[in-house]
């Protein structure tokens, strides 16, 4: 995860935002905890995001220990990196191959459609978000 510093925080939100899944106006995801690659609270990507983190998912405890097993703790706060820890039941900007990874595996998190960027279509179809979609 990258530094606040290393992040361009320069351009206007309305440039970073873009479109969701279902071609809507993108919704922001989550603002406690603040989440986003920008954390600006929208799953947005940008230059320097290699993870693209663009799906708005909902924590749960399996999907935390899943991401946990791949090497990638959500769980623990790491305040250096302005990353408050996770818990279940929080909303977050996963990275679309992290969810895809998931989803194969059967432990994919459910995912606020309207919030999750349409860049996540070139690693998940809208058949595949759409199954895992949060009411």
């Amino acid at each position: 995860m990258a530094a606040a510093a290393d992040r361009p925080d320069d351009a206007p939100a309305a440039r970073r935002k873009g479109k969701n899944v279902l071609g809507g106006p993108l919704r922001d995801c989550s603002h406690d905890p603040l989440t986003g690659w920008h954390r600006d609270g929208c799953c947005a990507t940008g230059p320097g995001d290699a993870g693209v983190h663009v799906v708005c998912a909902v924590m749960t405890d399996e999907f935390l220990a899943f991401s946990k097993a791949r090497g990638n703790d959500l769980s623990t706060p790491m305040p250096m990196h302005q990353f408050p820890g996770l818990k279940a039941g929080d909303h977050w900007c996963l990275c679309a191959p992290r969810w895809k990874e998931a989803f194969d595996a059967g432990q994919a998190p459910q995912v606020v459609l309207e919030a999750t960027h349409m860049a996540t279509l070139e690693y998940a179809s809208l058949e595949e978000l759409q199954q895992h979609a949060f009411a």
